[in-house]
């Protein structure tokens, strides 16, 4: 089965329930080999996103991920400016974008995605490891690709 059959067959089941964002992130997480993500919704175009499911956040992060403002934080900025936005090594460079308590989470590298049906922002998609990693292209395009099949998916 191909990595985005697996995902798909997630899908397939809807994303109404907590567990079924769980077992989306869990399959997204498995087929990029990473260790920590989060998935974001947004019902309203002015935002804030809306933590559907997270792996690896640390309990003292919880307050600050469960609803970002856009254009806070890496989820944040990726959501605004419509982009992926990737930190090789978070750990040490928090490229402008992230806060510094997102160290907390010891990720070094991290990718997030927006969720774009079309044109309209459903949320955000993000992965990471704990070694510092530069995700390439061809992964980048990938998450992309899970993010726009989730986007039609989200109600």
């Amino acid at each position: 089965m191909s990595e985005f059959e697996v995902i798909e067959k997630v899908l397939v089941g809807g994303l109404e329930e907590e567990e079924d964002w769980v077992a989306l992130l869990d399959a997204v997480l498995a087929v990029f080999d990473c260790v920590t993500g989060t998935v974001h919704t947004m019902a309203a175009a002015e935002g804030p996103l809306t933590l559907q499911a997270q792996r690896g956040i640390p309990e003292e992060m919880m307050a600050v991920v469960t609803e970002i403002p856009l254009g806070k934080g890496i989820a944040g900025a990726a959501a605004a400016n419509r982009e992926a936005v990737q930190l090789c090594n978070l750990q040490e460079d928090l490229g402008g974008v992230a806060n510094v308590g997102a160290r907390k989470t010891e990720v070094s590298g991290s990718l997030a995605v927006p969720m774009l049906d079309g044109d309209e922002l459903k949320g955000v998609l993000g992965i990471g490891k704990f070694e510092p990693y530069e995700f390439g292209e061809e992964e980048t395009d990938r998450l992309w690709a899970v993010a726009e099949m989730v986007a039609r998916m989200t109600a």
